[in-house]
């Protein structure tokens, strides 16, 4: 076995050794069985405040919240391909729906301070895990304030004009991607942005949406259905 191919192996081992489950914490393994098990659509129906529908592959919440975690705030890339292989099968039905055209894929824009702190945009990567092509489109345009600890309002305000169109369009219908749904406000906005510039987004689509988000949506659904 030639000495580089020895030192890579070597080097996969150590890192192997030294994991721990995203999931669940075992150790020597990224992800186990039983979490990987776990780790299938729940598909959510959900709105933002301006009325956008969005479908949410799985609650945040248990194996895929940690698992998500782990990606977005220890640097855990690896943890991209079974959360983006969950977000395909969603991606691809929900584009399969649209009718009238084959929509383009965006991502929602990673903020400059974001992207330097990780190094990679987590909706594009999650999207290239789960073997799509996405566009461009989106672009930040100014810095907002970290969305945790906002309530709805202060969201929509936070995120407002945020974003930016990098060309113009021509009527192409749109999906946008995102990794976390919590309120809606930041899908509201990207296709703010888009519309101004002429496209027109036909839905949403994240890997996650947050549990008062998904619970509100569940509980106005029931309400309805009586």
């Amino acid at each position: 076995m030639p000495s580089t191919i020895r030192v890579a192996c070597a080097e996969i081992l150590a890192l192997l050794l030294a994991a721990t489950c995203a999931g669940c914490d075992q150790p020597e393994t990224m992800l186990c069985e039983a979490c990987r098990r776990q780790l299938v659509p729940a598909p959510l129906e959900l709105r933002t405040p301006a009325g956008l529908r969005v479908r949410a592959a799985v609650p945040f919440e248990a194996v895929a919240a940690r698992c998500i975690r782990r990606m977005k705030d220890s640097g855990e890339t690896m943890a991209a391909r079974p959360l983006g292989a969950v977000l395909g099968d969603v991606l691809r039905a929900e584009r399969g729906a649209q009718t009238r055209s084959r929509p383009l894929v965006a991502p929602i824009p990673t903020s400059r301070h974001s992207f330097r702190a990780r190094g990679y945009r987590v909706p594009e990567l999650l999207l290239r895990r789960a073997g799509e092509q996405s566009e461009r489109l989106l672009s930040v345009s100014r810095r907002s304030a970290d969305q945790r600890g906002l309530d709805a309002d202060q969201r929509i305000a936070n995120v407002r004009a945020s974003m930016r169109a990098r060309r113009q369009g021509s009527g192409q219908a749109v999906m946008l991607v995102d990794d976390v749904m919590t309120t809606g406000a930041t899908f509201d906005e990207g296709a703010r942005a888009l519309r101004a510039a002429g496209f027109h987004v036909v839905a949403g689509v994240a890997l996650a949406a947050t549990p008062r988000h998904s619970e509100r949506n569940a509980n106005a659904s029931g309400t309805r259905r009586k």
